[in-house]
């Protein structure tokens, strides 16, 4: 798993403080930070975040509901929707990247619930031991 995959599951599941994955995603260029929010809409569908996810994300993302990516990710048809967060303009990108991570997070923690409670060979489940591990030999 590569370290962009890292960072953004680490900020799903809640192992990072979004503060500093925002810090993080802001000192990117331009086309980085696309890709990064491309990256995340992918993990998104793989995670199988559905139109219903929208408003706890909104929540958890402490964005407001009237902010054109909250507006998208409630209106239906996800994936559609999600190209076009993907694609708002540069000052929307915050608030787009804050969105789909708080998204991401409400999606694989049902699918971690559902399918991955007796254990499982996700990589991105497996990252909390890996911290601890990283923290216990330092």
């Amino acid at each position: 798993m590569d370290e962009r995959t890292v960072m953004l599951n680490e900020l799903a599941q809640g192992l990072r403080p979004i503060g500093q994955g925002v810090e993080w995603f802001e000192a990117l260029p331009a086309q980085d930070q696309f890709e990064v929010l491309r990256d995340l809409g992918g993990h998104c569908i793989q995670a199988r975040a559905t139109v219903e996810d929208g408003p706890e994300s909104v929540r958890i993302a402490g964005i407001r509901p009237t902010h054109t990516p909250a507006v998208l990710i409630t209106r239906g048809q996800l994936a559609g929707q999600l190209t076009k967060i993907i694609n708002l303009p540069q000052d929307e990108r915050v608030k787009a990247f804050r969105l789909l991570v708080a998204l991401l997070g409400v999606a694989d923690k049902r699918r971690r619930e559902r399918f991955c409670a007796d254990g499982c060979t996700h990589a991105w489940h497996q990252l909390a031991a890996g911290a601890d591990t990283e923290a216990a030999t330092a």
